[in-house]
């Protein structure tokens, strides 16, 4: 169990995120998203849930500029975790690392609002398909940017900020043509 805040200087072998994982250091915590990251089935899927949950209890307290500076820390402190938490368990993107889904469907949402419940979940469904399927501007930074350490963690968040831009552009053509 890693407990120290310092870095090994090599990826560690691979490992399957536990509770206790979760707690060994803060970058897992942040990483595996509050521990929505460590459901055993579809933990990118749980892990946008979180997010959309955690929005919904955060937006009538957050102005624009707030959530504009609470997604640029989030994405910076993500970078970090991601890097961090990917080295530990040996996987360069494990999709128990979810906060990448987290701050991008933030975003996302940030940006739809103010979307009826419905529009809200138009938005989950078109974000996890971009993520999911990883063609286009996914592929592409889903291969370029692999690896461990800072270009890695890097690549981790940028994925699904390409899945975020996707969705908002649907949901932008489709607004065109509705009018």
């Amino acid at each position: 169990m890693v407990t120290s805040i310092t870095e090994p200087s090599e990826p560690l072998p691979k490992r399957r995120p536990t509770a206790a994982f979760l707690m060994a250091h803060p970058a897992h915590f942040i990483a595996l998203g509050a521990g929505s990251g460590l459901s055993p089935k579809a933990p990118g899927t749980v892990g946008t849930l979180w997010a959309w949950l955690v929005f919904a209890v955060m937006a009538p307290w957050l102005s624009d500029s707030a959530w504009a500076v609470t997604i640029a820390i989030s994405t910076l402190a993500g970078w970090w975790a991601c890097t961090v938490t990917a080295k530990h368990m040996g996987v360069p993107d494990s999709g128990h690392i979810v906060w990448d889904e987290v701050v991008a469907f933030w975003l996302v949402l940030w940006l739809v609002t103010p979307a009826s419940w419905v529009g809200q979940l138009i938005a989950f469904v078109l974000f996890r398909l971009f993520d999911a399927v990883k063609i286009g501007p996914m592929a592409w930074a889903d291969q370029h940017f692999k690896g461990f350490g800072p270009r890695g963690g890097f690549g981790i968040m940028l994925d699904d900020f390409a899945a975020a831009l996707c969705t908002l552009l649907v949901i932008a053509a489709w607004q065109f043509w509705a009018i």
